[in-house]
């Protein structure tokens, strides 16, 4: 499927779902009497914010070099991630400080909820989880780091979802206090994600290299090309979805200069052939021996 497509799909299932859950939580919340499914509601209408940045990210991001970004536009990608990180700390802190005034303040205003809040919530839970299961499945397939954020929206809501039917759940069996608990239990686990969001869109704007297990992989692979003596040195940086390599290689020391200029061009293709996110590899020959 084209990827154009891919995202458009993605944005109108995620921006049309989220409406309607939001929509039909808010009622369920304020009818049903739950301060909890209310927040859940206001989680749920964050997530379509968060679809559209990271529409807006992505697209961003496919748009081919120019003269003013020879390296490209991936990391439109992490600025969505961050965005929506910040998004979700926000609507984190907002749940928690209104379950936390509750608590303190208005202890004795709570109210029983009634049993459709309950239902919004296992409602919630299942659509929630297809969601994130629908989101992360073509946001790997598109390796997005953005859509792969509005993903965990997804399951975030869903997990806040478990937090409110618990809450209600405990409301009705006449602990009403468990109510506003289950807004702050919301709150942490949806700060604990936006954090996780945050920090790997941060590490990807931050040229921060890859994982030691891609680098061995990618050594090995390297090795095993013909005409490669060794490695001199090895870098790695991630720019947005994809990945930069600076290599050295050492190759006999008798051997032509277009000999070493063809070993160094073969490793260059094999590697972006046999590593998809690998955009370019800018690759230095050394003769054998003089590191």
């Amino acid at each position: 499927m084209e990827e154009k497509l891919i995202v458009k799909k993605l944005s109108n299932v995620g921006i049309l779902g989220n409406v309607l859950l939001a929509a039909f939580k808010m009622v369920a919340g304020l009818l049903g009497n739950s301060g909890a499914m209310v927040s859940d509601a206001v989680h749920s209408l964050s997530d379509v914010f968060a679809t559209f940045i990271a529409y807006i990210g992505v697209r961003f991001a496919q748009q081919r070099e120019d003269d003013e970004h020879p390296y490209g536009h991936e990391r439109f990608e992490c600025v969505a991630s961050l965005i929506l990180g910040v998004i979700l700390a926000i609507t984190g802190l907002t749940i928690g400080q209104r379950g936390l005034h509750v608590l303190l303040f208005a202890r004795n205003e709570i109210a029983i909820p009634t049993t459709l809040p309950l239902v919004a919530a296992i409602i919630s839970i299942v659509v929630k989880e297809a969601m994130f299961w629908y989101t992360m499945h073509y946001a790997k397939l598109l390796d997005s780091a953005a859509f792969k954020a509005d993903a965990w929206h997804h399951r975030s809501d869903a997990l806040s979802s478990i937090g409110s039917f618990i809450g209600i759940g405990m409301a009705k069996l006449g602990f009403p206090i468990m109510d506003p608990i289950a807004s702050l239990i919301i709150c942490l686990f949806i700060l604990k994600v936006s954090f996780d969001i945050s920090k790997d869109a941060l590490n990807k704007m931050l040229d921060t290299s890859c994982d030691a297990n891609f680098e061995n992989n990618i050594r090995d692979f390297i090795k095993q090309q013909s005409g490669v003596e060794g490695i001199d040195l090895l870098h790695t940086r991630q720019f947005g979805n994809k990945i930069y390599v600076d290599l050295e290689i050492a190759v006999k020391r008798d051997i032509s200069l277009i000999d070493a200029h063809a070993i160094a061009e073969d490793v260059h293709g094999a590697v972006e052939k046999q590593f998809p996110n690998v955009k370019h590899v800018m690759i230095h020959v050394n003769p054998e021996g003089e590191k």
